[in-house]
């Protein structure tokens, strides 16, 4: 087999990615664009306005976090992924050992199927309507949904693990054929549902904060606070485990010039800026017409633009849930070396499904990017100290590679002891998830320094 021909069929999961791999930049955008003007969009948009944010700091929180987020992607993931050029998972193997980071390759691959489950939930939502399937969110997080919609989760989970198991370059090709179409859709839902508010009596946003107030009142839930700097924070860090948690460096080490670090600026800007604007004003307008504050992603697009938006929510569930079953199985695949990658992809797409015929994941979506950002992202940390701090403070980089070990403490201490903290001020003190995602990432990276100039020394 050529060079050629053996790049097109590896992934390279525990080698670096040869110079006739790599791909230009155009791969990047269609990936980022179709990864992040996707199904998350449609449950995220609605959310905001559900939880009470005005129109005025949805608009400038969001242009703030999701430069801080461009930023972020373009310095702290780009440089690290081009120089080694190595899949997340393999990297920290090589500086943790392969025992100390399995049980991380576990919790990594785990929530990323939880993430791709929602996602299969969006689209699943979409194939439901024009077959009267409702799409409801239970109380319980342990419920169904009904039979008909359970299965219909099954076929769509099916058709994404397909895909995905075909390898980055498929994952990118669906995303590069998807997202222009997309991004026409999500801005014909934003103008249709303007138009829908100020035809007849104009219908403000104000005035739809006001109606779910008021319906939480009568239901007697609290009304949450979604200000402008939670905005912002939400906005850099929904996908804090991608940058601050390096998990892109799986994607960027195919990159062929440092321009592809530019990329997710299109999906920030077109996707977490237009299209949750967008679809926002979905449920603004579903609000006016029907007095319906439900977060149906399949319905709020039919409602809006008929069939066209039945589909644009399906595609768009498998442009966000392909790449991350891709991720999911590389971290799996990380766990059992010897594996294939396509056998650990299927089986993250297993638990995706099955984590999709659960509804209420999707519409927990502001907390739970949160708080995988706060565990996921942390671990970034001890890959960034590897990399640019190491051998300044003349310490060894890739421990465990350069002594043979299988276990290096120090990475699991560092990771696990400021994750612990934050994911009790998360659930015992009720911490908003997204704040914690910078100070554990911080207090991991010291951790590991400091125990790694202890650890290193005695040796």
């Amino acid at each position: 087999m050529s060079e050629q021909e053996h790049a097109a069929t590896d992934e390279f999961e525990r080698t670096p990615v040869p110079s006739s791999a790599l791909k230009g930049p155009g791969k990047f955008w269609g990936m980022y664009a179709g990864e992040h003007t996707a199904g998350t969009e449609f449950m995220i948009g609605p959310l905001f306005l559900a939880a009470g944010a005005s129109i005025q700091d949805l608009i400038l929180g969001l242009l703030l976090g999701n430069v801080l987020a461009t930023l972020t992607w373009r310095f702290l993931v780009t440089p690290i992924a081009m120089k080694k050029r190595l899949t997340l998972y393999y990297q920290l193997e090589r500086i943790a050992g392969g025992g100390a980071v399995k049980l991380y390759n576990f919790v990594n691959g785990v929530l990323f199927c939880f993430l791709a489950g929602a996602m299969v939930t969006v689209s699943a939502s979409a194939v439901g309507v024009p077959f009267g399937v409702t799409f409801s969110v239970p109380e319980s997080w342990y419920q169904l949904g009904s039979p008909a919609f359970t299965g219909i989760v099954v076929v769509v989970g099916a058709v994404i693990s397909a895909i995905a198991c075909q390898g980055y370059e498929t994952v990118a090709r669906v995303a590069n054929i998807a997202a222009p179409w997309m991004i026409i859709v999500f801005a014909a839902c934003g103008l249709v549902s303007y138009a829908q508010m100020n035809s007849g009596t104009p219908f403000t946003w104000q005035q739809a904060i006001d109606f779910v107030k008021a319906e939480n009142i009568a239901a007697g839930k609290d009304n949450p606070d979604f200000g402008f700097w939670k905005i912002v924070i939400f906005g850099w860090l929904c996908n804090g485990a991608m940058h601050f948690g390096m998990a892109d460096l799986s994607v960027f080490r195919f990159a062929r010039d440092r321009s592809s670090g530019w990329a997710p600026a299109i999906g920030m800007f077109l996707g977490h800026y237009v299209a949750w604007i967008c679809a926002a004003l979905l449920l603004a307008a579903q609000i006016k017409l029907h007095q319906d504050t439900s977060a149906n992603p399949g319905m709020l697009a039919w409602r809006a633009i008929g069939g066209t938006g039945i589909i644009c929510v399906i595609i768009a569930g498998w442009t966000t849930a392909n790449p991350t079953i891709y991720r999911a199985g590389l971290a799996f695949q990380g766990m059992f070396p010897n594996s294939k990658r396509a056998t650990m992809t299927l089986l993250a797409g297993v638990i995706a499904t099955i984590a999709g015929a659960f509804p209420t994941l999707s519409a927990k979506l502001l907390d739970f990017v949160g708080t995988y950002g706060t565990i996921l992202g942390s671990m970034g940390a001890v890959i960034f100290v590897d990399f640019w701090l190491m051998k300044k403070f003349h310490l060894r980089s890739e421990y465990a590679h350069a002594t043979g070990s299988s276990f290096h403490p120090a990475v699991l201490i560092a990771w696990l002891l400021p994750v612990t903290a934050g994911l009790y001020l998360i659930y015992a003190q009720g911490v908003f998830a997204a704040y914690l995602v910078i100070p554990c990432w911080i207090v991991c990276g010291l951790l590991f320094l400091g125990l790694s100039l202890v650890t290193q020394k005695k040796a």
